[in-house]
This record gives C-alpha cells, sequence and structure tokens, in this order.
C-alpha cells in the first residue's frame, strides 16, 4: 500500500522561505506533483516532476519563487520537496503531495494524494 505524508508546513511572513516534504512508502515508479487548496477555493496546480527529475512543471504563479526536487534516503525511502521562497499571502492554502500522475501533471488525475499540510502566510 502506498503513503504519502507532508511535513514542513507552518506559518511565515511574507517574502519568507518554507521547505515542504513528502515521504512515500510502498512507492511504484511515477511522475509527482504538489498541489494546494486555499479555502472557498478549488484544488490548483502547483508543481510536477518526472520520475528521472529530466523535467518540472510550474504554476504560472509559483514559477520563479518555487523548486520542486527529488531525493533518495539512505533507508531507500523516495522523498520529494517543494522549495517555496518569496512567500506572498496568497501562497496560504492546505498543500498535498500527489504521487503517480496520469498523462498530463498538471491535472488532479493522480493514484496517490497525501493528507494535507497547512502553509499560512502573513503580510
Amino acid at each position: 500500500q502506498v503513503r504519502l505524508e507532508e511535513s514542513g508546513g507552518g506559518s511565515v511572513q511574507a517574502g519568507g522561505s518554507l521547505r515542504l516534504s513528502c515521504s512515500a512508502s510502498g512507492r511504484t515508479f511515477g511522475n509527482d506533483g504538489w498541489f494546494r487548496q486555499a479555502p472557498g477555493k478549488e484544488r490548483e496546480f502547483v508543481a510536477a516532476i518526472s520520475w528521472s527529475s529530466n523535467w518540472t512543471y510550474y504554476s504560472d504563479l509559483v514559477k520563479g519563487r518555487f523548486t520542486i526536487s527529488r531525493d533518495r534516503r539512505d533507508n531507500g525511502e523516495r522523498m520529494l520537496f517543494l522549495q517555496m521562497n518569496n512567500l506572498k499571502p496568497e501562497d496560504t492554502a492546505v498543500y498535498y503531495c500527489a504521487g503517480h500522475s496520469g498523462p498530463d501533471p498538471r491535472s488532479h488525475d493522480y493514484a496517490y494524494w497525501g493528507q494535507g499540510v497547512q502553509v499560512t502566510v502573513s503580510s
């Protein structure tokens, strides 16, 4: 069974940085992504990365400020990261890690989802 778990969320002032992490147990090979959902809004695409890290996609809203990456721990656990710099109040949302996308990694067509982690940016 695949399980995704996010960490690293919190509260920060505008202009600050946060790094989100997502650990994946029982993973299968696939492209991964990050999404977010603000109160009263639909869940939206943030960033995606291929299994081999040879391509990345970003929402225009975060391009140039956020960086998606992946790594593998010594114990073999696969990790997904989202480095968020120059945060803005409009970045406030619950951020979700998503695993194993369908044909379009910018869509919501992912096989696995984490529980989400809150990111709050104050002005």
